[in-house]
């Protein structure tokens, strides 16, 4: 398998599958953007990709069956990350452990994020067992 901008963890997958799955027949997934906004700078955005909503140049991910797009104006920032599903006592929802966050705001909605150093993402995927 080839190199993936984001991966996801098994429950994301699951929680991808049964938005699909509930959606209807055009559904094929989600797309993962980031959009100015909030008190950080960036927000993360999720949107239900259907048959006639996918995009060229999108970058895809796929794992246990459910399907991601990425927007490649975003694709920069949301290399390393990876998304989960959590469900807790005050929140459930996507969760996204990106290693380009520099910081967050207080209620968690929004992010600050730079750009991915790509010099040391080589050098990581290269000290990486195989």
């Amino acid at each position: 398998m080839g190199f993936q901008v984001i991966t996801l963890t098994d429950a994301a997958a699951t929680r991808i599958n049964e938005i699909t799955g509930n959606a209807g027949p055009d559904a094929l997934g989600i797309r993962i953007s980031i959009k100015k906004g909030g008190c950080a700078g960036f927000e993360y955005a999720v949107d239900l990709v259907t048959s006639d909503s996918t995009k060229a140049g999108d970058d895809t991910v796929e794992h246990a069956g459910a399907k991601v797009w990425v927007d490649p104006a975003a694709s920069l920032y949301l290399l390393g990350t990876e998304m989960d599903f959590e469900v807790t006592k005050l929140r459930t929802g996507f969760v996204f452990r990106n290693p380009n966050e520099t910081s967050a705001c207080g209620c968690g909605e929004s992010v600050e994020l730079k750009a991915a150093d790509l010099a040391e993402l080589a050098r990581a995927r290269e000290a990486a067992p195989h």
